[in-house]
């Protein structure tokens, strides 16, 4: 391996992890990870679809159904 491949490397996981940072402080998790965790663990279900999961997690982040999340007002 080459000190370019190398720098190359450390740079997507720099960018992958700052990336999965401002997804989690806007309330939106990872979909890869979650699918793999629901497939490791729960193999009876199917994991939700990228737009489901997407739609859920923001429903969680500002509390839509009376689920708590941020409010503004």
């Amino acid at each position: 391996m080459t000190s370019a491949e190398t720098l190359r490397d450390r740079w997507k996981t720099l960018t992958r992890c700052v990336c999965d940072g401002a997804r989690l402080m806007v309330g939106q998790g990872n979909y890869d990870a979650y699918a793999d965790h629901v497939r490791r663990t729960h193999p009876d279900r199917e994991p939700m679809t990228p737009t489901e999961f997407f739609r859920e997690r923001q429903n969680a982040r500002y509390g839509v159904g009376g689920r708590g999340g941020f409010r503004c007002c």
